[in-house]
């Protein structure tokens, strides 16, 4: 039962304190029926994605409140302006022509603005569409910032479970702020989906700020195929970060060689991914010896490879006519193989990165992976993703208690940077299957995800569409942007247009963790960014000239000094 007071739920009245900017006068209805045209001889405020509203009397006239609906600009075309003539000679100033045929306003422009309609805002259910459209005449006004920071916002900046990301790209500098709903954005997932240089990790990097801050404190685990994410060890010590009752976020940075998984937390297609190509009837062979070990060793975490091979043997051993066992031939081939498993860094009997080691209120883990192979990325990446949504599920149904190492009572956040690698659009991939797996079923039992990639298009398409929060930054290609067009609905196309043009560091935030799609810049990081992109002349520069400084010393350097093997310019000094 919805015990939501009368007064919370009706839309704020129209405050007559506010300043209303009036910019334009309603022509008439659009090409449908969300649509409405208005027209404007100001050209200072019609922007694409711009905020309007226009007023409509509430169904209850005895409050005398009106709505303010609001509205997002969507088109604008010029319609009365100067002769085209006019433009066509360079040498003639057209605002001297247009004095003399009569245009004697400073902007004599007439614009004709199209408008989606978003609704006015309902405290308790968010924006409602009342299919009231505005009469031919009615004024339109420009949305106000304070106004603007209500409504967009479902968490305000600086509260439990808010984000602040940045502010409102269309607004001079930080007038409305932009928070983000935390809850929605871990719970329903999310993807940031941006060109190269266009500053998606940045922009990861100042979410992953927010979640740490301690107001959120949350558990967070990057996997980090680049090494760009060290730099948030910064966090630690910083004031920003720092409460009065003393928490302080921790940063675990892994490197590969810290990344330690147990081979029986692999399943039989994550060795399958690690060894090579097999025939048919190893395949066959090795299924029903992974089968046999889990089958014996039931509830024992600590098998290994050698176990493994036990089983192969089992597995591969044939009886004749007459009853004797005799050993196949794929047996001795298959530990051939599997011995190869056994000599990777990453793979082990005992060692484990579990749940409890990864997974902490207040801690964030970045696992970097910038020196492992693909396959064995892949690999990791399924194993972990599996014990933790594995983790989360036993932990809700009370299968497991605090005794164990995969117990985590309490929701948990995962980053995934280039994520087009773990789930390929058109190959298959380990990742995949436990991926989709995540992103259908995580939000029961408090596992989201959270996708960074550069190419969309090479994004798996149902993978995508399960992503709930989009944040889209300058796209160029014209695959990567098709792909947004059906794998992200909630953007709407008028703010795709606008791909090209947006500049580092501005984005597209659409979907459950904001009240209606937005344009906005990042707001800076308050720790380093750690994907800067190298200053190649710079770095040439450098290069060359101490180089030479050390062809100098060596060339001024007494001849006793350097040696009798030495050479000077590819010349040997005798």
């Amino acid at each position: 039962m919805n015990t939501t007071s009368a007064a919370a739920r009706n839309p704020s009245p129209v405050s007559p304190a506010v300043t209303k900017t009036v910019i334009g006068t309603v022509k008439g209805p659009g090409e449908n029926g969300n649509q409405y045209v208005f027209i404007t001889a100001d050209n200072r405020y019609v922007k694409i994605g711009e905020f309007v509203y226009y007023e409509v009397q509430e169904d209850d006239q005895r409050t005398g409140n009106n709505w303010q609906i609001l509205g997002k600009i969507s088109a604008r075309c010029l319609i009365d302006h100067l002769p085209d003539r006019i433009f066509a000679d360079t040498e003639v100033s057209p605002e001297t022509i247009a004095a003399l045929i009569g245009f004697t306003d400073e902007k004599p422009e007439i614009y004709e603005v199209t408008v989606d309609v978003i609704g006015y805002f309902d405290s308790a259910l968010g924006f409602m569409n009342p299919r009231k459209t505005p009469d031919p005449g009615a004024k339109v006004y420009l949305a106000d910032d304070a106004r603007l920071q209500q409504v967009l916002n479902k968490k305000q900046p600086g509260t439990v479970g808010s984000a602040h990301i940045g502010a409102l790209l269309l607004r001079e500098g930080e007038t409305v702020p932009i928070a983000l709903d935390v809850k929605e954005l871990v719970s329903t997932h999310m993807a940031i989906l941006a060109g190269t240089g266009s500053g998606k990790s940045y922009t990861a990097g100042v979410l992953v700020e927010e979640l740490l801050l301690p107001h959120n404190r949350a558990a967070v685990l990057i996997f980090d195929p680049h090494g760009e994410y060290s730099t948030l060890t910064e966090m630690q010590g910083h004031p920003a970060f720092q409460a009065e009752d003393g928490y302080s976020p921790t940063v675990k940075v892994l490197t590969p060689e810290d990344i330690h998984i147990r081979i029986s937390s692999l399943d039989y297609a994550d060795i399958l991914t690690l060894l090579p190509e097999m025939s048919d009837r190893q395949q066959s062979i090795l299924n029903k010896a992974y089968g046999l070990v889990r089958k014996h060793r039931r509830g024992d975490y600590r098998w290994d490879v050698q176990d493994l091979i036990a089983a192969v043997y089992e597995a591969d051993t044939q009886t004749d006519e007459e009853g004797n066992e005799k050993a196949g031939s794929s047996a001795p081939a298959l530990e051939w193989k599997l011995d190869r498993l056994q000599r990777s860094p990453y793979f082990h009997a005992f060692n484990h990165l579990s749940p409890k080691e990864l997974f902490e209120p207040g801690q964030v883990t970045v696992l970097q992976m910038n020196e492992i192979s693909q396959e064995e990325q892949q690999v990791i990446c399924a194993a972990v993703l599996r014990q933790a949504n594995n983790a989360r599920m036993d932990t809700q149904k009370e299968r497991i208690g605090p005794d164990d190492e995969n117990y985590l009572p309490y929701p948990i956040f995962i980053l995934l940077e280039e994520a087009h690698r773990f789930a390929p659009a058109h190959e298959p991939s380990r990742c995949k299957a436990v991926i989709r797996t995540i992103l259908s079923e995580g939000r029961k039992f408090g596992l989201g995800v959270g996708l960074i990639t550069q190419r969309p298009g090479k994004l798996d398409s149902d993978v995508l569409s399960q992503c709930m929060s989009q944040f889209i930054m300058r796209i160029v290609n014209p695959v990567d942007q098709e792909s947004l067009k059906y794998g992200v609905e909630a953007a709407g196309r008028d703010l795709l247009k606008e791909l090209p043009a947006l500049t580092k560091g501005q984005i597209i935030i659409a979907g459950a963790c904001v009240n209606t799609p937005v344009l906005c810049k990042v707001r800076k990081r308050l720790t380093q960014h750690g994907g800067e992109t190298l200053n190649a002349p710079e770095l040439w520069q450098n290069y060359f000239q101490s180089h030479r400084v050390r062809e100098r010393e060596i060339q001024q350097a007494p001849v006793s000094s350097r040696g009798r093997s030495q050479t000077v310019r590819g010349v040997s000094i005798e």
